[in-house]
């Protein structure tokens, strides 16, 4: 074994035989207990560990351990994905530091993931593990009963742990690596149902693997994409598997609120900042402290109030209204829009800076028509959440109703098409789901000539317009990017009654 006072040069040597001992190995197994070995012999630790988060980055496992001179196995080694209890594990995997503590005391450090001994621990080293992108993929973990100072290890052994650590990417890619028996699946075969999300397809099978990358990274994520395609499902999936799973999950919608009432809504205020301030009140982000704010529609927040964020962004720093000291906030923002932000900071209504902020990793949600079969899988979840809720027995698909929502474009994507099974359910007598049915607006009729299908599709896309703005023909013009004039003639050539236009909006009052 080495002590602290061991020669450098001896040292070295020592650690080049172990570099030069891993290299030729070509199994996983003996890999991971070949480092666990290295590294207690190095620092002359009693106990040396491995830990590795699996594919989806949502469950750690210890996957070797090296324990008073012989390899361990424990059996239910495989830590929630919040490592709540094992704040020194959580702190070294999620902050990317390393951590060595020269006086181990457990009435201050929960050490339950530590084996039972005779003797307290006493001294302990935990080194995060990096994949070549850089991203923590595990921990490395020394502890001894001895009075050592482990620190002064941690250079060697975080190179000696992140080589074994590309030895098993190597393995793995040349088709040579074998799973032990505490590995997770590939996530194409572990994750079916995607972080609680449903889908199935190429599409949703890269958005799961975008989730699991930030999952134990506390970076910034913007999600953009198509309104309707589930991007709060998403921020909370993020957080629900995430290292903040135990903390506060935060939402603010920024387009639902004027500037200032949106401003004390997020940073709160003290007593006397404006008329009717009449106590002190924390804001949203003292709420989410330590946890996760939900930012959806970001587009939509006044300029003002994004310098502001910003400055909480960059420093951590909160400011209540009506106050001149800050506090300090331990947030992780997700935000989201489904407007193009580099258009909004071209325009010069929404910051350049903030922007970078906020797209630390953007991730786009796919619109529900590149979803190809997620369509009827997400059609017969609804459909059962919809009958149990009226308590009635589950409703059959018929072939060509389900053959009817392929055939839909889904302007509105997933939230439209929940909206169309619960209307669905609500009008089927029997116990079948038929084609009449559904009210789906944007179907073409194939045996309509190439004009007639081109009004068609024109006539279904200024319904939508004038419903989404509630008849207002000024609004819909404007989205619509026409002269009023003109939108006037196209429904008058195309025969848009008022009527029609009405129908939605009796619909959403039942």
């Amino acid at each position: 074994m080495f002590s602290q006072l061991a020669q450098p040069l001896r040292y070295a040597e020592a650690l080049l035989e172990h570099f030069s001992r891993l290299a030729g190995l070509t199994e996983s197994h003996n890999l991971r207990q070949g480092l666990v070995e290295a590294a207690s012999l190095l620092t002359g630790c009693e106990l040396s560990q491995l830990y590795l988060l699996d594919a989806t980055h949502t469950r750690l496992t210890l996957t070797a351990e090296w324990h008073q001179g012989h390899w361990h196995i424990r059996e239910n080694a495989s830590l929630p994905s919040d490592y709540h209890r094992e704040q020194l594990l959580q702190y070294c995997l999620c902050q990317n530091q390393t951590l060595a503590i020269d006086a181990l005391d457990s009435s201050l450090h929960d050490t339950a993931f530590l084996p039972d001994s005779s003797q307290p621990w006493r001294t302990l080293l935990c080194l995060p593990l990096l994949s070549e992108a850089q991203h923590v993929v595990g921990v490395l973990l020394t502890a001894s009963m001895q009075p050592l100072r482990l620190g002064s290890f941690s250079d060697s052994l975080g190179l000696l742990g992140n080589f074994v650590v590309a030895q098993l990417d190597l393995l793995q890619r040349v088709g040579t690596f074998q799973p032990a028996e505490t590995d997770d699946l590939p996530l194409d075969k572990a994750c079916p149902a995607g972080y609680g999300l449903i889908g199935e397809s190429p599409a949703m099978r890269s958005l799961y693997q975008l989730i699991g990358k930030v999952l134990h990274n506390p970076v910034n994520v913007l999600l953009t994409g198509e309104t309707g395609t589930g991007k709060e499902l998403v921020a909370r999936a993020i957080h629900d598997y995430g290292f903040r799973r135990t903390r506060p999950f935060i939402v603010q919608n920024c387009a639902s609120l004027p500037e200032n009432l949106l401003e004390s809504e997020m940073f709160g205020y003290r007593k006397g900042a404006f008329s009717g301030a009449d106590r002190d009140r924390s804001g949203l982000l003292d709420a989410a402290d330590t946890g996760t704010l939900f930012l959806d529609e970001i587009g939509d927040m006044p300029l003002a109030l994004q310098a502001k964020l910003l400055r909480v962004l960059q420093e951590g720093e909160v400011r209540p209204l009506g106050s001149t000291d800050t506090h300090k906030v331990d947030i992780r923002i997700i935000a989201a829009t489904h407007r193009d932000l580099k258009a909004l900071v071209e325009a010069g209504t929404f910051r350049e800076d903030l922007f970078y902020r906020l797209s630390h990793f953007p991730i786009e949600l796919p619109p529900l028509q590149e979803r190809g079969p997620d369509i009827l899988q997400l059609a017969h979840h609804f459909s059962e959440q919809a009958c149990a809720f009226l308590q009635r027995q589950p409703c059959r698909w018929s072939p060509a109703a389900e053959s009817h929502l392929l055939g839909y474009t889904f302007p509105g994507n997933v939230r439209e098409l929940k909206g169309v099974v619960e209307r669905a359910i609500l009008l089927c007598d029997g116990n079948e789901l038929l084609p009449e049915y559904f009210s789906l607006h944007g179907t073409v009729d194939t045996n309509l000539n190439l004009r007639e299908r081109l009004e068609q599709v024109e006539r279904n896309l200024l319904i939508e317009s004038l419903r989404r703005n509630q008849g207002n023909q000024t609004n819909a013009a404007t989205e619509l990017g026409l002269p009023r004039r003109t939108l006037l003639y196209r429904m008058q050539r195309l025969n848009i009654s008022p009527a029609e236009i009405r129908f939605r909006e009796k619909a959403d009052a039942r």
